[in-house]
Formats: C-alpha cells, structure tokens, sequence
C-alpha cells in the first residue's frame, strides 16, 4: 500500500503485514510530519451464489404467495433532527443580557426605591406629626399660663379692694384690664362666676359687654350643637379644680373654627378666670413647616423617580446596543462557519474586533485558511 504525506507530498510503500496492531506511526524523513497508517481490513471472499434456475410456472405461483407481504411496506422518511427544535426555543444572547443586565437590575432598584422612599415618608411624616403635637402642646400650656397668671392677678386686686361688686367688674376698668387680656390673636380671658343657691353661671368680666351678667345657658341656643362642647369646659371648674379642652366656635362670618379653652379658679372666690383662642393661631407656623416638609418630600420623591427612570433608560439602551451588536457579530460568525462546513471555503469574514469576538473570528479565518491548504495539499498529490 501507498501513503502520501499531507505535508509534504513524499510517498512511502508500507507492507500491510508489517503493521502490528490496527494503527501504526512514523515520522516522514523529509519534512518531520508524523503519518497514521491503519492496517487494511482483509474481508474473506463470499462464497459463489448456486446457479440460477428458472421456476416453473406452478412453483413460480406458489413462491409469489409466499412472499407477498401482508401489509404495507413502512416508509421511512427523514425527520427533522431534535436538535433544530430546540434551537428555536433556547434564550439567545440578546435575550439573556437583558433579563440579566437590564430587568434584573430593574426589580432590584425598584424595590430599594420603593423602601427608600417608604422610610423617608414614614420619617417625614414622624417628624411633622410629633413637630405638631409638641406645639399643640405647647400652646396648650402657653394658654393654661395665662389664665393661670390672670386668676393670681384677680385674686390680689379682689384682696386690695375687698368692696369692690361683682355687678361693679366691668366697669371698673383697672380691673376690666387685668380680667381681660388678649391671648394669641384674637382670643382673650374673661371673669365668671360659679353658681349660687340659683344655680345660674353668670359672666362678669369679658370682651363682649352684652354677655355680661346673663345666664350662660342662653348661648345654647346661638351656639346650637357646639353648646355641648363648650359647656362641659366651662362648668368643670364646679369642684373647684382647672378645666381644660377644644370646642367648636362659630365666627361672625358663620365659619367653625376650633377653640382651646382653660379655666381656672381664682382661690378664695367664687369666681374663675376663662382664657380661650383659636388653636390654629398658635399652631400655624408649625402647619407651614409641615406643608414645605410635604412639599419637599414630595419633590424629593418625584426627583428620585426621575434619576431612577433616566438610569434605568441609559442602562436600557446601553444593554440594547451592545447585546443587538453582540448577537449580531455571533451570528455573522455562526453563518460563516456554516458555509465553510458545506465547503464554501471563500466565506469573507467581516468582523474586525480586539475584544474575544475579534479572537473567535481570527480562529474561525485561520481553521478557513488551513482547510483550503489542506485540500489544496490532497487536490495537488492527487
């Protein structure tokens, strides 16, 4: 037998039975290529088939039925191989780089916004709330001061003048001053008594000279239902002790506002001291600071979303670009290789990259180049 050198073209005659085992190696003296030789099948010659003789007609007959078949011959036609099937369906590169650079990161931010924004709403809206309770609170005991100060102050001028009249009050006006003093804005104190044998609530001392000396009981009916509210401060005073609390108030231009009122018993008298005002006057600077707190948590929140959404979309088309050029210099690549498979040995490959892409397409151009030479080796020793 004959073998050629793929290298270098040099022949060398083997004998067969010289070969021990099934393959044998030897390096060739020209240009050092190491050569593989199989040791030849030797398949045993098929014995002669029996001459062939005509049948007769009655045997020709019964050999037809015994060999027809029963049933029809199966065709077997190609199938598609599974391999194909599966391709269609596999995640390709594009698809894979956006679940895992893109979607994945966008559940991942989206949570850590959300919680991020939840506790600055939850702290937001801790500070504001305790912010307005502690100056509610302090406006509470601001006007509890006052009427406070202002029974002291009645109690040492009612000693100083031990014959002054009740019936007198208003009308002296040194002690009008000290009975009725401003408190916030609009509010201010005044000076009633508790009930004698007749049991009725009269005022003294207040701002509004008509309610002076009747009988409380008659607001009931210009108050209506905000009566209630109002008389169970204004006659907890009964055993003697301070009375304090919120009670609807309608102004002259027939609006409700609520009103924190505290009384007050002037020691040794009959008599206690009221200091009432809108909560609201004292409250508003802090209902300011809680509105431009909303206000700024809320810008705040709007700017995070928005830096979020803008990163989320650069992220996006960044993955989108370089996933779609990715998948794109693969399946070039892919397309070349399955021409130089078929033989298409002049497949030109257009991608010229410094990265491992550029590395595969360098691989697949030098497996082209040996797999022309080498055909072009065996056309030539041919």
């Amino acid at each position: 037998m004959i073998i050629i050198c793929e290298e270098c073209g040099k022949k060398y005659r083997i004998d067969p039975s010289k070969i021990k085992g099934q393959t044998a190696k030897f390096r060739c003296k020209a240009c050092n290529h190491i050569l593989a030789v199989s040791k030849p099948e030797i398949k045993t010659p098929e014995p002669a088939p029996p001459p062939f003789v005509e049948p007769d007609g009655e045997v020709a007959k019964q050999m037809q039925t015994a060999y027809e078949p029963d049933v029809a011959t199966p065709s077997f036609e190609s199938k598609p191989r599974f391999s194909f099937a599966l391709k269609s369906q596999r995640l390709g590169v594009r698809t894979r780089m956006m679940i895992l650079f893109f979607i994945i990161p966008i559940i991942f931010v989206a949570i850590a916004g959300l919680l991020f924004l939840n506790e600055m709403n939850s702290l937001a809206s801790l500070l504001t709330g305790e912010s307005s309770k502690i100056v509610s609170q302090m406006a509470e005991d601001k006007i509890a001061n006052i009427s406070r100060a202002v029974a002291t102050q009645c109690q040492l001028y009612l000693l100083s003048h031990p014959g002054l009249r009740k019936e007198n009050f208003a009308r002296d006006n040194n002690f009008k001053r000290l009975a009725v003093q401003k408190v916030g804005m609009t509010g201010y104190t005044a000076l009633y008594q508790r009930p004698g044998p007749d049991g009725i609530w009269r005022t003294w001392a207040h701002v509004n000279p008509k309610i002076v000396g009747i009988d409380m009981k008659t607001l009931k009916k210009p108050l209506g239902p905000n009566f209630k509210g109002f008389w169970r401060i204004f006659i907890g005073v009964r055993r003697g002790k301070e009375s304090r609390g919120y009670y609807t108030w309608q102004d002259k231009d027939e609006t409700f506002r609520d009103k924190f009122m505290v009384c007050n018993p002037i020691e040794g008298t009959p008599f206690v001291v009221a200091a009432t005002t809108y909560i609201d006057e004292l409250t508003t600077p802090v209902k300011r600071l809680v509105a431009s707190s909303e206000q700024l948590t809320k810008q705040t929140r709007n700017t995070v979303w928005g830096i979020l959404g803008v990163t989320l979309l650069i992220i996006g088309l960044i993955v989108s670009f370089y996933g779609n050029r990715l998948a794109g210099r693969i399946k070039s690549l892919t397309e070349v290789a399955d021409r130089i498979s078929v033989g298409e040995l002049d497949a030109e490959i257009n991608i010229k990259s410094s990265d491992e892409v550029g590395d595969l397409a360098e691989a697949i151009a030098r497996m082209q180049d040996s797999v022309r030479l080498s055909i072009e080796r065996l056309r030539r020793h041919r």
